[in-house]
């Protein structure tokens, strides 16, 4: 298997997509506005050969006002067939191109549609009305990571660079804060490597959820702090079921998360966020243009909601940039329900198609008594 890739800066990062599944692979392209001469600009590298690849030395921009200066910052090591990378482990996100750090695993259901009933082990029935077909669960690993904050002014393909919040500790039961830079990574995204700083990723959390021992593979390991901030804020971080569905070469995968229980005005209010990553995997430039989402509330309420694009964005997803993601939430006056619907894309010839967003469920859990801490103390 092969793998390369070139970090933004001059460089930005392109598509990890191939035809050829034994092929994991970035493209680059030269900025040209940074003032580099095209004429004289040289690939600095395509895919290396499995025997080359732990030879194969990567370049990160180290966001320099006057430098754009690219420099070497670790050495790729071999892809993970099976098993699980560690805590600690460094590596570069194969589609948004950043640097980050492994945290700790999540073990998620991957509902796939697009993948046959038999290929899957646990069901989960269709109670949407989107489409009859039985959905078979199949245990995916996640994981929950710091993102180098050098990287975050260059992930253009997000509308932000946390897929985490957590409500408020207040009487405002819409209060909402977010943890910057902290994200989850599916296994196939990651792209390992090691380096001989001893702070290789700028992050708040960095050296409070992690220290330097050169005694270990990989040299990172765990302090007291990231263990008791994974055990007290564990059930809003848990990623237990993850939703894929593809319509017309147009991926959509959503990942819901449970943040709890609020009161107002003498009932209760319950909160979800879900974090929506759309993947071109066609060679057809689209826009996404509108949403249309039904919301079903066990309370017997369905909800109707339209409007432009989303996030107040209309992102273009084209071989260059492939994929867009953000995140979003909703909150419903009983302790469950469903959500589907679609989102309208545009071809460049001003034709429109529908792409199905996969119903998944709204459940809440047991342990709104602990309110989550956000940050360590």
């Amino acid at each position: 298997m092969a793998a390369c890739a070139i970090r933004r800066g001059l460089l930005s990062t392109a598509s990890k997509y191939n035809q050829h599944k034994c092929t994991h692979r970035i493209l680059s392209a030269i900025d040209f506005s940074s003032g580099l001469d095209p004429k004289r600009a040289q690939p600095l590298c395509s895919a290396c050969r499995l025997s080359s690849f732990q030879q194969t030395r990567f370049m990160a921009s180290r966001n320099r006002p006057e430098g754009k200066v690219l420099e070497p910052v670790g050495v790729f090591e071999a892809l993970k067939q099976h098993g699980k990378y560690e805590t600690g482990q460094l590596f570069l996100h194969s589609v948004f191109g950043y640097r980050g750090i492994v945290l700790f695993p999540w073990h998620a259901r991957l509902y796939d549609r697009d993948v046959s009933p038999a290929a899957a082990t646990d069901s989960k029935p269709d109670s949407t009305g989107h489409g009859s077909k039985e959905v078979k669960g199949k245990m995916h690993t996640y994981y929950q990571v710091l993102i180098d904050t050098r990287d975050c002014p260059h992930i253009s393909q997000r509308s932000q660079t946390e897929a985490v919040t957590f409500l408020a500790n207040h009487d405002d039961s819409r209060a909402l804060y977010a943890i910057p830079g902290l994200d989850y990574v599916s296994h196939e995204d990651i792209l390992p490597y090691n380096s001989t700083e001893q702070v290789p990723i700028q992050h708040e959390l960095f050296e409070r959820f992690l220290m330097f021992n050169p005694s270990r593979n990989p040299p990172f390991t765990a302090r007291d702090t990231l263990r008791a901030w994974q055990e007290k804020n564990h059930p809003w971080l848990e990623l237990s079921d993850v939703h894929r569905e593809t319509t017309e070469n147009i991926r959509v995968t959503v990942i819901p998360f449970y943040m709890g229980m609020r009161e107002a005005q003498n009932s209760h209010v319950y909160w979800w966020r879900y974090c929506i990553r759309l993947e071109n995997l066609g060679n057809e430039v689209v826009q996404l243009r509108e949403r249309h989402w039904r919301i079903f509330s066990l309370s017997g309420t369905l909800e109707t909601v339209r409007g432009r694009g989303v996030v107040g964005k209309e992102p273009v997803l084209s071989r260059e940039q492939p994929a867009f993601q953000y995140s979003s939430h909703v909150s419903l006056q009983a302790p469950s329900g469903h959500m589907w619907g679609t989102f309208c894309f545009e071809r460049t010839d001003g034709s429109h198609f529908d792409v199905r967003i996969p119903p998944f469920s709204l459940e809440s859990n047991k342990y709104d008594k602990a309110p989550p801490t956000g940050y360590p103390l």
